[in-house]
């Protein structure tokens, strides 16, 4: 299980030489092992997740050999806490897995009883997910739609408070971009993109020794995906971001003020103002 705290490791030569910092000769910075105890320490002295969210992060753990792909307790917490504080009408998680975070946006939107639509590709997650809902009776507001991520999006109507991006990597730029082009993204609201360092692969190929053989490919050419995907982020003109050290890597979105016109006033694709008759 991936820890909560940013926990792979890196070659102090491949950083030394790739951004020019200044590290200790003996190896890695931040092993696993220390990782894991500030994870441990954190999540004691944060909100706890509810007893069902328990329940189905430990079923997932002992079902799924990739498990790891599931949002830790702490991430699930960090959700509950910022839909609380986000007070969201409409959540849109592209991503599902095991119905996990699904779940963390339904209990923290009793209050606004917000809509939450969630999307999952693979066979075996569509059916995880959907003994999640159904035993936790979560369907009265949570909308599983099955198939490739970009065909749901393209149905999509209205604005979403929180979009949460948890899907296959290659894709964050494709959904991302079809989101804000059909103004998917509300006014106020944020996205939330998970997993963009790519088990450390996003910032070097050389980083996180620990990672096993089978799964490196894997993880490089998603960081390659990703290292485009910030570079995206980081350029679009109608958009402001900020990606964090947290977790694996957390990018927030936010519309650039000038991108929530007035009425009477609309902007295009490369953040152009255009007065409307």
């Amino acid at each position: 299980m991936l820890s909560s705290v940013l926990s792979f490791t890196v070659s102090a030569d491949a950083l030394l030489n790739q951004y020019n910092l200044h590290l200790p000769d003996d190896g890695p910075f931040f092993k696993p092992e220390m990782a894991a105890t500030v994870t441990d320490y954190c999540t004691k002295h944060s909100n706890a997740i509810s007893p069902n969210m328990q329940q189905v992060w430990d079923w997932t753990c002992a079902t799924f050999d990739n498990a790891d792909k599931m949002s830790s307790p702490l991430q699930g917490a960090t959700m509950k806490f910022l839909a609380e504080w986000q007070q969201p009408k409409r959540v849109l998680e592209i991503g599902c897995f095991t119905g996990f975070s699904a779940m963390a946006w339904y209990e923290s939107t009793v209050s606004t009883q917000a809509e939450i639509i969630t999307m999952e590709l693979d066979p075996k997650m569509i059916a995880a997910s959907r003994r999640t809902f159904d035993k936790y009776q979560l369907n009265d507001r949570v909308t599983l739609l099955e198939g490739p991520a970009q065909d749901s999006i393209e149905r999509l109507t209205g604005e979403f408070d929180i979009i949460f991006v948890d899907a296959n990597k290659e894709g964050y730029e494709v959904y991302v971009k079809q989101i804000l082009d059909k103004k998917l993204l509300a006014p106020k609201g944020f996205i939330m993109c998970d997993n963009v360092f790519a088990r450390g692969m996003t910032i070097s190929t050389e980083a996180n020794p620990e990672l096993p053989a089978k799964v490196r490919p894997y993880w490089i050419e998603n960081g390659k995906a990703l290292r485009r995907f910030n570079t995206f982020c980081k350029n679009d003109p109608r958009i402001d971001s900020i990606l964090l050290p947290l977790y694996d890597g957390v990018t927030l979105i936010k519309w650039k003020p000038t991108m929530t016109a007035p009425i009477g006033i609309n902007w295009d694709t490369n953040g152009s103002e255009k007065v409307m008759d």
